[in-house]
Formats: structure tokens, sequence, C-alpha cells
């Protein structure tokens, strides 16, 4: 937050104390699709996905977010929803998290905050989109190696699996990749 505000020592800890901190294993599920979305987490440390389900009942993974960014389903946050997506643990992951009413009781004390989480979350968003929209049109290869030199970070954290649902192809396919780019 205090790249996009300055945050007071009194602030920050009237924001620690509604947060909960809390370590999950790869693969833990935060949010099952088909449930509201009641917490708010912000990725201390490690790699979330959110996922949904293809025609054949698959889980494809949509995006990956990191350290410094906040996760949530955010339409089903705000309206009370039912999610369309998951959010599942890409790996170990360290999490400080808002439940909906800790954070809107936080709103009350401090006025000026919904503004700026609402720009992070905004500033994330356009960058999720953009980055995605940046391996539209391109093969397979050529996905891969954007993929790498984008989000490294994440690459080097996440199982291969993962990457290949990302970039929309088979792991069969990212192996031979990998294999021919060696």
């Amino acid at each position: 937050m205090q790249l996009f505000r300055s945050v007071a020592d009194t602030e920050q800890a009237l924001i620690r104390e509604h947060l909960q901190p809390r370590s999950v294993k790869a693969g833990e599920v935060l949010l099952h699709m088909g449930d509201k979305a009641r917490e708010y987490f912000f990725i201390a440390q490690g790699v979330l996905k959110i996922t949904t389900t293809n025609e054949k009942g698959n889980s494809v993974t949509q995006f990956f977010l990191k350290e410094n960014q906040f996760c949530t389903i955010l339409n089903s946050f705000l309206k009370n929803v039912p999610a369309h997506e998951s959010i599942v643990a890409a790996c170990d992951t360290e999490l400080l998290v808002f439940s909906k009413s800790k954070l809107l009781a936080l709103y009350k004390k401090l006025p000026w905050l919904p503004d700026l989480i609402g720009s992070i979350s905004q500033q994330t968003l356009l960058d999720k989109i953009q980055l995605r929209n940046s391996y539209m049109g391109e093969d397979a290869t050529t996905r891969y190696k954007k993929f790498i030199t984008r989000q490294s970070d994440v690459a080097l954290r996440v199982p291969l699996s993962d990457v290949a649902s990302y970039l929309g192809i088979t792991q069969q396919s990212l192996s031979r990749i990998r294999k021919n780019l060696r």
C-alpha cells in the first residue's frame, strides 16, 4: 500500500488489527467455484491462481497472482454472488486475509482505504488483462517464451501443468517446447 499512498504508523497498526495471517499449501483451494467470496487476500509470499472449469470439466488456469498483489473474485466479493472461478494456491503461500466484515469495518475507520484498495485492484486487473492479451494470436512456443520472460518468477514456483493450462497447451506440448528450446 505504501507504493500508492503514505500510510501513518497508527493507520498501519489499525490495518494489521483487521488482518489474519494464513499459510496455505500448494493445491489448497481458498475459494471454490460456486461459493461466495467473503475474503480479500494480500499475497505476502507465494503464488495464487485463478481457475475455471472448461466444457470437458477440466480445470483451466486463467491468471497467476504473486507477492504484493490483492486477490479475490471481485464480482462475487462486491455483489455477494456465487463465484464463476476458484482461487487456489499454486505453491506454498503466505497470505494476509481480510474477512469481508473486517474490511468493511476498517473502511469506516479509514475512509481513504476503499479508494486505495480499489485503485490497487484495478491496476492489478489491468496488468492481468494486458499480460493475458499479449499471448493472444501467438503460437505455443512464442507464448511460452513470453511467459518465461515476463513471469519468470512465477514459472520457477508453479507446476508445469499449471503453466501449460495457463498458456492453453497440453503438458506434453509444453515438454516438447521446453526440450526444443534447450
